[in-house]
Protein backbone atom coordinates (compact mmCIF):
# COMPACT_ATOMS: atom_id res chain seq x y z
CA UNK A 1 0.00 0.00 0.00
CA UNK A 2 2.71 1.78 0.97
CA UNK A 3 4.53 1.50 -3.05
CA UNK A 4 0.98 2.43 -4.43
CA UNK A 5 1.23 5.90 -2.43
CA UNK A 6 4.56 6.83 -3.64
CA UNK A 7 3.39 5.86 -6.84
CA UNK A 8 0.56 8.20 -7.18
CA UNK A 9 2.48 11.08 -5.55
CA UNK A 10 5.17 10.48 -8.39
CA UNK A 11 2.71 10.55 -11.05
CA UNK A 12 0.92 13.27 -9.66
CA UNK A 13 4.34 14.96 -9.25
CA UNK A 14 5.15 14.21 -12.91
CA UNK A 15 3.52 17.37 -14.52
CA UNK A 16 4.72 19.60 -12.33
CA UNK A 17 7.80 19.04 -12.54
CA UNK A 18 7.65 18.48 -16.32
CA UNK A 19 6.27 21.90 -16.58
CA UNK A 20 9.15 23.90 -14.71
CA UNK A 21 11.52 21.81 -17.23
CA UNK A 22 9.74 23.24 -20.53
CA UNK A 23 10.48 26.50 -21.89
CA UNK A 24 8.30 28.91 -23.36
CA UNK A 25 9.49 31.43 -26.43
CA UNK A 26 10.19 34.65 -24.54
CA UNK A 27 9.62 37.72 -26.32
CA UNK A 28 13.38 39.17 -26.94
CA UNK A 29 12.28 42.21 -27.96
CA UNK A 30 10.08 43.10 -24.19
CA UNK A 31 12.70 40.86 -22.48
CA UNK A 32 15.89 43.23 -24.06
CA UNK A 33 13.64 46.41 -23.50
CA UNK A 34 13.34 45.60 -20.11
CA UNK A 35 16.95 44.58 -19.44
CA UNK A 36 18.01 47.49 -21.22
CA UNK A 37 15.96 50.23 -19.53
CA UNK A 38 17.25 49.50 -16.12
CA UNK A 39 20.73 48.90 -17.56
CA UNK A 40 20.50 53.15 -19.06
CA UNK A 41 18.71 53.97 -15.38
CA UNK A 42 21.43 52.14 -13.56
CA UNK A 43 24.23 53.55 -15.75
CA UNK A 44 22.89 57.33 -14.94
CA UNK A 45 22.39 56.62 -11.53
CA UNK A 46 25.99 55.10 -10.91
CA UNK A 47 27.37 58.12 -12.22
CA UNK A 48 25.16 60.39 -10.41
CA UNK A 49 26.60 58.30 -7.38
CA UNK A 50 29.99 59.11 -8.87
CA UNK A 51 29.24 62.68 -8.74
CA UNK A 52 27.88 62.74 -5.34
CA UNK A 53 31.11 60.82 -3.99
CA UNK A 54 33.56 63.35 -5.62
CA UNK A 55 31.36 66.57 -4.26
CA UNK A 56 31.12 65.17 -0.54
CA UNK A 57 31.80 67.72 1.76
CA UNK A 58 32.18 70.32 -0.96
CA UNK A 59 28.44 71.61 -1.48
CA UNK A 60 26.57 73.80 1.07
CA UNK A 61 23.90 71.72 1.97
CA UNK A 62 20.07 73.76 0.81
CA UNK A 63 21.84 75.96 -1.65
CA UNK A 64 21.37 74.45 -5.10
CA UNK A 65 22.81 73.09 -7.99
CA UNK A 66 21.43 73.00 -11.76
CA UNK A 67 21.05 70.38 -13.65
CA UNK A 68 22.14 71.79 -17.41
CA UNK A 69 20.65 69.38 -20.46
CA UNK A 70 23.32 67.12 -22.09
CA UNK A 71 24.10 67.43 -24.87
CA UNK A 72 25.55 66.39 -28.29
CA UNK A 73 29.01 67.17 -28.19
CA UNK A 74 29.04 68.09 -32.17
CA UNK A 75 26.40 70.52 -32.13
CA UNK A 76 26.19 72.10 -28.36
CA UNK A 77 22.82 73.48 -29.40
CA UNK A 78 21.07 69.96 -29.98
CA UNK A 79 20.13 67.37 -28.02
CA UNK A 80 18.21 64.60 -28.12
CA UNK A 81 15.80 62.37 -25.74
CA UNK A 82 18.60 60.38 -24.27
CA UNK A 83 20.06 63.58 -23.55
CA UNK A 84 17.34 65.30 -21.73
CA UNK A 85 16.64 61.96 -20.04
CA UNK A 86 19.97 61.57 -19.01
CA UNK A 87 19.53 65.01 -17.19
CA UNK A 88 16.58 64.33 -15.45
CA UNK A 89 17.62 60.59 -14.44
CA UNK A 90 21.29 62.59 -12.74
CA UNK A 91 19.55 65.55 -11.39
CA UNK A 92 16.78 62.69 -9.39
CA UNK A 93 19.77 60.67 -8.33
CA UNK A 94 21.52 63.70 -6.80
CA UNK A 95 18.53 65.05 -5.16
CA UNK A 96 17.81 61.29 -3.78
CA UNK A 97 22.25 62.24 -2.33
CA UNK A 98 20.82 65.12 -0.40
CA UNK A 99 21.69 67.78 -2.86
CA UNK A 100 18.93 70.51 -3.70
CA UNK A 101 18.50 70.54 -7.50
CA UNK A 102 16.96 73.46 -8.94
CA UNK A 103 14.38 72.18 -11.06
CA UNK A 104 14.73 74.63 -14.13
CA UNK A 105 11.93 73.68 -16.24
CA UNK A 106 9.57 75.13 -14.05
CA UNK A 107 11.58 79.00 -14.36
CA UNK A 108 10.32 81.59 -16.94
CA UNK A 109 13.65 83.33 -16.87
CA UNK A 110 15.02 80.60 -18.17
CA UNK A 111 15.40 80.23 -22.65
CA UNK A 112 14.46 76.97 -22.70
CA UNK A 113 14.47 76.25 -26.90
CA UNK A 114 12.17 73.67 -28.13
CA UNK A 115 12.41 70.52 -27.91
CA UNK A 116 15.94 70.91 -26.15
CA UNK A 117 15.20 71.53 -22.94
CA UNK A 118 17.31 73.27 -20.92
CA UNK A 119 20.86 74.16 -22.63
CA UNK A 120 23.05 75.75 -20.28
CA UNK A 121 26.66 75.40 -22.55
CA UNK A 122 26.47 79.55 -23.11
CA UNK A 123 28.16 82.60 -21.98
CA UNK A 124 25.28 83.34 -19.52
CA UNK A 125 25.57 80.24 -17.72
CA UNK A 126 27.15 82.39 -14.99
CA UNK A 127 24.49 84.61 -14.80
CA UNK A 128 21.52 81.74 -15.03
CA UNK A 129 23.55 80.61 -11.99
CA UNK A 130 23.85 83.82 -9.97
CA UNK A 131 19.77 84.82 -10.56
CA UNK A 132 19.08 81.31 -8.84
CA UNK A 133 21.86 81.48 -6.44
CA UNK A 134 23.17 78.07 -7.66
CA UNK A 135 26.48 77.10 -5.99
CA UNK A 136 26.87 74.62 -8.87
CA UNK A 137 25.88 73.37 -13.16
CA UNK A 138 26.12 69.91 -13.76
CA UNK A 139 26.92 69.97 -17.68
CA UNK A 140 27.03 67.07 -20.21
CA UNK A 141 28.09 66.24 -23.33
CA UNK A 142 27.26 63.01 -25.28
CA UNK A 143 29.10 61.09 -28.16
CA UNK A 144 28.03 58.37 -30.86
CA UNK A 145 29.51 55.83 -32.25
CA UNK A 146 28.15 52.81 -34.63
CA UNK A 147 27.51 50.71 -31.63
CA UNK A 148 28.45 53.11 -27.92
CA UNK A 149 27.45 56.26 -26.89
CA UNK A 150 30.07 57.84 -24.71
CA UNK A 151 28.39 60.71 -21.96
CA UNK A 152 30.88 62.91 -19.78
CA UNK A 153 29.11 64.62 -17.03
CA UNK A 154 30.82 67.59 -15.02
CA UNK A 155 29.87 69.54 -12.14
CA UNK A 156 30.99 73.54 -12.38
CA UNK A 157 31.53 76.30 -9.96
CA UNK A 158 30.11 78.88 -12.08
CA UNK A 159 32.11 81.79 -11.07
CA UNK A 160 35.37 80.05 -11.52
CA UNK A 161 34.59 77.32 -14.32
CA UNK A 162 36.64 74.99 -11.96
CA UNK A 163 35.11 71.48 -12.73
CA UNK A 164 34.26 70.20 -8.85
CA UNK A 165 33.75 66.51 -10.01
CA UNK A 166 33.29 64.98 -13.07
CA UNK A 167 32.31 61.22 -14.88
CA UNK A 168 32.92 59.79 -18.04
CA UNK A 169 30.78 56.41 -18.79
CA UNK A 170 29.11 54.45 -21.98
CA UNK A 171 26.46 53.29 -22.91
CA UNK A 172 26.05 50.51 -25.48
CA UNK A 173 23.69 51.66 -28.29
CA UNK A 174 21.59 48.87 -27.80
CA UNK A 175 17.71 49.47 -29.48
CA UNK A 176 16.75 51.52 -26.64
CA UNK A 177 19.12 53.83 -26.75
CA UNK A 178 19.58 54.00 -30.10
CA UNK A 179 15.50 55.17 -30.30
CA UNK A 180 16.10 57.98 -28.30
CA UNK A 181 18.88 59.21 -30.18
CA UNK A 182 16.13 59.95 -33.08
CA UNK A 183 15.75 63.30 -33.73
CA UNK A 184 13.04 65.15 -33.34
Amino acid sequence: MQMKSLVRVSLLALPLLLAGCSSTPKDEEGNYATISSNQFINANYKAADALLAQLNGKMVLGKPLIMATVVNIDALEQTTTLGRLVSEQLSTRMAQGGLSMLEMKLRNSVYLKRNQGELMLTREIGEVATTHNAQAIVVGSYAETSDMVFINVKVIQPNTNFVLAGHDYVLAKEAIVRSMLQRN
